[in-house]
């Protein structure tokens, strides 16, 4: 897709959660256009212009704002066991004080990431984005759905011209949560997937997703919006993971365990994780996050951006098989 044809890059754009998979490939993409881009990160790097801060102290960094046309907010506790109120000081009252702080200095347009979590694990198939949200008690869902809250209220009081866009799976080389974890686990003979990997899996190769944030973030059509961004096709959990499998040379089926007993399985041993100081995303959310059994709708992005994805599942796996393969993961 030629997107600079479409928008007229910004002069400057700020991303927080630069240092991210995504934050990282939006910089990228924006810098190739002609933006003078910077970001913000829990560590700095200073060769992509990236200062440390932490969303929930804005005004450490304030500074760095001025100028910025375009803010994306890309940074967030992206955890499916984090603790409620952890989750809701950096999705949620994090993404207020940014909010307060780009209006401040006058940001033009703010873009919020947020997510398809925000529908829960329960949803009507090909779910848009006129569906009525609702809280679930998993951390990562309810502060997805109060995190955009504050951005709508801020788009409708006037502050500021905002946008969400909601991703689905995304991946790709270099993807932490969809390439490198599932390997590891697998690896280490810890993968399973409930109830025979029936589970509904939404890809998105991160260069559609970068597609897709630019539209949004170009485009007037985008302004006051949230917008589902996936390939717009679902696949089984046991065909996006069997690809996984597959590279490690293992042959018949992913381990799995019916869903009920794949929660207390996941539950157990994210306890058992905790009691031993490491840091695991097994849970009830996780298990629930593959057992959906919809998809979601990109008709509404098509329609108002134009948006088309044009990375298969099958050319975006080999992608990211042959960067497991180079950098020695596989």
């Amino acid at each position: 897709m030629n997107i600079q044809s479409r928008i007229s890059p910004p002069r400057r754009v700020f991303i927080t959660g630069a240092n991210g998979f995504i934050g990282r490939a939006l910089a990228q993409r924006y810098r190739a256009c002609g933006s003078d881009v910077a970001g913000v990160d829990m560590a700095p790097d200073p060769a992509w212009n990236v200062v440390a801060g932490d969303v929930r102290d804005v005004d450490r960094w304030r500074g760095c704002l001025e100028g910025a046309d375009l803010v994306i907010h890309t940074a967030a506790v992206v955890s499916m066991v984090a603790p409620m109120r952890s989750a809701w000081e950096v999705n949620c009252n994090g993404t207020r004080r940014l909010l307060t702080a780009c209006r401040e200095a006058g940001t033009s347009r703010f873009v919020h990431l947020s997510s398809v979590a925000a529908y829960g694990f329960e949803f009507p198939d090909g779910v848009d984005e006129s569906w009525p949200l609702i809280t679930n008690g998993n951390s990562y869902t309810d502060t997805k759905i109060t995190g955009e809250h504050a951005i709508l209220a801020a788009h409708a009081g006037g502050e500021i011209d905002c946008t969400i866009v909601r991703p689905g799976d995304v991946y790709g080389p270099a993807s932490r949560a969809w390439v490198t974890v599932p390997v590891q686990m697998m690896k280490a003979r810890q993968f399973m997937l409930p109830d025979g990997g029936r589970g509904i899996f939404s890809p998105i190769y991160i260069d559609d997703l970068v597609d897709g944030v630019m539209l949004a973030a170009g485009l007037e059509e985008g302004a006051g919006q949230v917008f589902n961004v996936t390939s717009g096709i679902g696949v089984t959990c046991a065909e996006y993971f069997g690809y996984h499998w597959r590279w490690l040379g293992r042959r018949g089926a992913i381990p799995s365990l019916p869903s009920w007993l794949a929660v207390l399985v996941a539950e157990a041993g994210g306890k058992l994780a905790h009691l031993m100081g490491r840091s695991t995303e097994l849970g009830r959310g996780s298990i629930g996050l593959l057992s959906r059994r919809g998809t979601y709708s990109i008709d509404k992005a098509r329609r108002l951006l134009g948006f088309s994805p044009t990375i298969d599942l099958p050319e975006g796996m080999r992608r990211a098989e042959a960067w497991a393969r180079s950098t020695g993961l596989i």
